[in-house]
């Protein structure tokens, strides 16, 4: 999952370099400090809102019980431990870096800490594709188990049967 924070960087980097070469396209430098620092707020609170919707999925994941969800955590317990672990700790990251951006925005920003806000958004959309297809992939499996037709239970045995049979026979 390394991968999705050299995205980000070589996303990042290309839009600093295009500032810099063209001095154009620095889009959050034209709105000013206040509002970016409510859009890095805003951004915070939907990391977060997200982060608590990835806990849910991930107690639906461990709630479920069918037999082919039950053989795939068997299988691939570690890596799935490890894809959701990375998932919840690359939305703190997001989290972290949003609130640090928040904190240390100012006008005439000679730090660049939109770039930082940046990084965190696009490093975030890359992990939030990651979450959705594997939660979209858990619940196939899932849902697989759940079309199956089940065996049926056998009834329950009742002692009493015989006699009541007989007794309600003419």
């Amino acid at each position: 999952m390394w991968i999705d924070y050299v995205v980000a960087a070589g996303v990042v980097g290309a839009h600093v370099a295009v500032v810099l070469i063209g001095g154009t396209g620095d889009f959050l430098a034209w709105i000013d400090s206040s509002q970016r620092t409510d859009l890095y707020a805003a951004a915070a609170g939907v990391t977060s809102a997200i982060g608590g919707l990835s806990a849910i999925a991930i107690s639906l994941y461990s709630a479920a019980n069918g037999q082919r969800l039950r053989a795939v955590r068997a299988q691939h317990q570690h890596s799935l431990r490890r894809s959701w672990r990375s998932l919840l700790q690359g939305t703190a990251l997001v989290c972290l870096l949003l609130l640090a951006a928040l904190a240390l925005d100012r006008d005439h920003d000679p730090l660049s800490v939109r770039f930082m806000f940046e990084y965190a958004m696009t490093f975030a959309s890359c992990r939030y594709a990651r979450l959705i297809w594997l939660f979209d992939r858990i619940m196939q499996v899932s849902d697989a188990d759940l079309s199956d037709p089940g065996t049926v239970a056998p009834p329950a045995r009742d002692p009493n049967w015989v006699r009541r049979r007989q007794r309600d026979s003419p």
